[in-house]
């Protein structure tokens, strides 16, 4: 599985051209809209790797790591040799991900000061109403997430209290350790645990949020929606997750759009769908009917002479706004001529003279 080709983009291609394509192709794909699934599903994974700098450059060293049990089809490590070692308890196996992080890269990069501060991502659900999809709109809402401090305004330390140097790393915020693996003692940096990598300790933690810099805490906040978001759609919210610990820099907020269905209107794409019923007479005969569009506009529609049930009236830009662009999508109306349950017998005499007429 080639991720650029899945997205059909060269090598070289810029981020910014990675991220057209993928919208272009998700777009078209989406399950939501009609699109394959499984495509989809590609589309999404290759868009996650290449879209990362760090997870892009891997990609083109390893390929996908431990596609079909080996790292980039390479040579891999033999789990065999290493269960069959009779001194395999003397192993620490939680730390297996530190001994592929420190002898072949694939753990990544390691943690620094800025990692371990930063504040989780949070993630709702906002539901709207199908009308709510035809303009910009604004959403209230509230949550109970890690907020700065007040007190000592997310430096975790009492007003006033005097900052002092990590005895135990020496102001460096990383301490060594010595651990064993399958290739046997090897040395490893790590984060300090005294200071969790700070480097230093006030003398006097907050009396609030307990030297964390943060607390638990009620916030509400606006939450921008743009015309024509669709299902399922996500929209990021730029540092409204939780705040980081000790001035770290804050999670983001990310809002999954969930919508209504509407009683009357089908929402297909960028398109609506509308059932009219017409009676019997207007659809034989012809006639204007007057209906009203998801904005509540009043439209006068015309039936044509001869009209036959199921067919469908095309309505150009009333449908729903294109997200991110120009112009909206359209109506379709599809007539479906009505049966009357109970008639007069001036209705049955007049029926029935027609039905001697051949109609």
């Amino acid at each position: 599985m080639d991720y650029y080709e899945i997205l059909g983009v060269s090598k070289n291609a810029s981020q910014e051209d990675i991220k057209k394509a993928f919208h272009k192709l998700a777009h078209k794909y989406h399950p939501d809209k009609g699109g394959d699934e499984k495509k989809f599903k590609e589309i999404n994974e290759a868009y996650q790797v290449l879209s990362d700098k760090q997870k892009r450059a891997q990609y083109d060293q390893f390929g996908r790591v431990f596609e079909g049990g080996q790292p980039g089809g390479g040579q891999g490590f033999d789990f065999n040799w290493a269960w069959g070692n009779k001194n395999y308890q003397d192993f620490d196996f939680e730390d297996i991900s530190d001994v592929f992080e420190d002898f072949f890269g694939f753990g990544g990069r390691k943690a620094t000061k800025k990692d371990l501060r930063k504040g989780k991502d949070i993630q709702i659900d906002i539901e709207l109403n199908l009308e709510d999809t035809l303009k910009e709109t604004i959403k209230k809402v509230t949550l109970n997430k890690m907020s700065v401090c007040q007190r000592c305004h997310g430096q975790g330390a009492e007003p006033g209290a005097k900052i002092k140097e990590c005895f135990s790393c020496r102001g460096t915020g990383q301490v060594q350790q010595v651990k064993k693996t399958f290739f046997g003692s090897y040395t490893s940096v790590g984060v300090c645990p005294e200071c969790q990598g700070e480097g230093t300790i006030p003398e006097k933690s907050c009396n609030v949020c307990k030297g964390q810099g943060r607390i638990k805490n009620d916030e509400t906040f606006e939450i921008f929606v743009p015309a024509g978001v669709d299902m399922n759609q996500v929209i990021k919210v730029e540092g409204k997750g939780d705040a980081g610990k000790k001035g770290g820099k804050a999670g983001n907020l990310y809002t999954r759009i969930l919508i209504k269905e509407h009683p009357v209107f089908e929402r297909r794409g960028d398109d609506l769908y509308l059932e009219l019923m017409i009676n019997y007479s207007d659809a034989v005969l012809g006639s204007e009917v007057e209906i009203e569009t998801l904005d509540k506009t009043k439209l006068s529609l015309e039936v044509p002479m001869g009209t036959e049930s199921g067919k469908i009236l095309r309505i150009s830009g009333k449908g729903i706004p294109h997200f991110g662009g120009y112009g909206r999508g359209n109506l379709f109306v599809e007539l479906r001529i009505r049966t009357p349950k109970k008639l007069t017998k001036e209705q049955k005499d007049l029926l029935n003279k027609l039905k001697k007429e051949g109609l």
